[in-house]
């Protein structure tokens, strides 16, 4: 009834005002999934939280960093989450039941580690002043192969600034082509590297910006590139066809379309996302609490969102709404921006039409006629006798859910399911919300402990 009332076909595509926000710990990292019903959340103390979307609940919780949560990436079937930390570890999480596939232990802290888009057991990671490499999972042994940040060059002699250059060359990010035969890394001098996934090689190299790529996006067809730098310009590329049968590495380029930037107040940018649709583009600006949306298409500015009052972090637009989800630095809430839907109430009836002011009705002649109750009676039994049929999917849901569809089990136990806080037991089958002036810390197991207001300050664990 209520996605009845709903007028969406009217709603701009873009959010406007925040519409919720939810807090479990400080976030510093946020990921939708490739369906968007729920978001990955990464706290400062190392935990991943798991967010319902349709409840605003939270759904899993996973422990196993102890160092804040620097990526997450989801894979496409959503049953499986690799979460990486300061702490040297990826981890490879299976939602079924919360538990942990893999542990990998890296040479140094991790920028980043995206899943391959069609095999969860392959993932490339971008290290802390460190060669990027790539990690196989397959055979049940984490089999590491180290990756080149070096740019290639052009055939020739190399002056000495080159060499050096390329020696301490390093590789920021690092992600996927749409079907994971190619790796796109970008590096601290600004450098994009193609990589072939099966030769690990690079096979071309273009300079894009004059400063560290520090974060790189891809639309959901895989044709736009998005990239952020520190030289505090925002650049969308098009991507070249790569999948091509006679591909020539003398005809690939990166087709610049726009840039966008503060020219004015010369803006640093946190983080940068594609919409939805690829239409528009969305960044958190560095030192200001404001977020900025620009069109793609023609590289104007849409919107400032100004609320709220703190800096903002991590964005990410929803994969099919016009749905926006950043995290505060300050607070570390994660704020939700959307549209306000107004309410079609002529979708309760054909011919209902809304009007400004009363006007005089005229009813038609059989509008209201009384029909007989034996009549009514006789409709009501023919609809009990009718067979339906609830073990056939509906096909609208199978189109929209094909392939590998997997469901994340619900969890009944409340201190694994909590929301904001941790949950507090005021006395025997009663619970309530830990408030933030409790003075609580969580534990491994947990746990919550609770100061006493009893004589002594002694503590009990609930």
């Amino acid at each position: 009834m209520n996605l009845l009332l709903s007028d969406d076909y009217l709603l701009q595509d873009y959010p406007e005002t925040i519409t919720n926000w939810i807090r479990s710990g400080r976030t510093t990292m946020i990921r939708f999934d490739y369906k968007g019903d729920f978001l990955a959340s990464g706290r400062a103390d190392g935990v991943v939280v798991i967010w319902d979307m349709e409840t605003m609940g939270v759904a899993r919780k996973l422990r196993g960093h102890k160092a804040v949560i620097t990526f997450l990436c989801w894979s496409r079937c959503g049953r499986y989450l690799f979460s990486t930390c300061q702490g040297w570890k990826g981890i490879l999480w299976d939602l079924e039941d919360g538990s942990r596939l893999r542990e990998i232990r890296f040479e140094a802290p991790v920028y980043m580690g995206m899943l391959h888009p069609w095999n969860h057991f392959q993932v490339v990671v971008a290290l802390f002043a460190k060669q990027p490499c790539l990690v196989d999972m397959t055979d049940g042994v984490d089999t590491k192969y180290t990756l080149s940040s070096a740019p290639k060059r052009p055939e020739g002699k190399l002056t000495e600034k080159e060499i050096k250059a390329d020696a301490d060359e390093t590789t920021t990010s690092a992600i996927w082509t749409l079907n994971g035969d190619h790796i796109l890394a970008g590096t601290v001098r600004g450098w994009i590297n193609i990589i072939d996934a099966s030769s690990r090689e690079v096979i071309y190299s273009e300079k894009v910006c004059s400063g560290a790529v520090t974060s790189m996006r891809l639309t959901s067809s895989g044709r736009e590139l998005l990239i952020n730098s520190q030289d505090r310009v925002i650049r969308t590329f098009r991507v070249p066809d790569l999948s091509a049968e006679n591909l020539d590495l003398d005809t690939i380029q990166f087709a610049l379309e726009h840039k966008f930037q503060d020219v004015v107040n010369k803006l640093a940018w946190n983080n940068v996302t594609f919409s939805a649709t690829g239409e528009y583009v969305a960044a958190s600006a560095y030192n200001n609490h404001e977020l900025y949306v620009w069109e793609r298409n023609r590289g104007s500015l849409v919107c400032m969102l100004k609320d709220p009052k703190e800096e903002q972090g991590v964005i990410e637009w929803h994969p099919s709404k016009p749905v926006v989800v950043v995290c505060g630095m300050e607070t570390g809430r994660i704020y939700i921006w959307s549209v306000v839907s107004p309410q079609k109430w002529s979708a309760l009836a054909p011919d209902f039409a809304e009007v400004e002011e009363n006007v005089e009705y005229i009813e038609r002649e059989d509008e209201f006629d009384i029909y007989n109750q034996e009549e009514i009676h006789r409709r009501r039994l023919d609809a009990e006798d009718e067979e339906v049929d609830v073990m056939t999917p509906d096909p609208a849901s199978k189109a929209m859910y094909n392939g590998d569809s997997f469901r994340m089990p619900v969890l009944f136990d409340v201190g694994k399911s909590d929301s904001e806080e941790e949950f507090i037991e005021v006395s025997t089958g009663t619970m309530r919300r830990r408030s933030p002036g409790d003075g609580q810390d969580d534990d491994d197991d947990g746990g919550t402990v609770k100061k006493a207001t009893g004589k002594g300050g002694r503590r009990r664990k609930v």
